[in-house]
């Protein structure tokens, strides 16, 4: 059987630590950013249906943006 040993500095363990805490923090940013861009997509086609519009495009169109 193969036995691999790995040997690391403190300092390396400590920036190893803090990559992954830094990951983990991106990782819930990206997902807190795609749940507020769900939100507001849904915010939309419940505007454009109330004033009527076939798409959220259309109501972008009207509304100019």
């Amino acid at each position: 059987m193969n036995t691999r040993v790995i040997v690391e500095t403190q300092d390396e363990t400590t920036r190893l630590k803090a990559l992954q805490k830094e990951i983990k923090q991106l990782k819930e940013l990206l997902i807190k950013k795609d749940l507020d861009r769900l939100v507001l997509d849904s915010y939309l086609e419940v505007a454009a249906e109330k004033l009527g519009c076939k798409s959220v495009e259309e109501l972008k169109k009207n509304l100019s943006i």
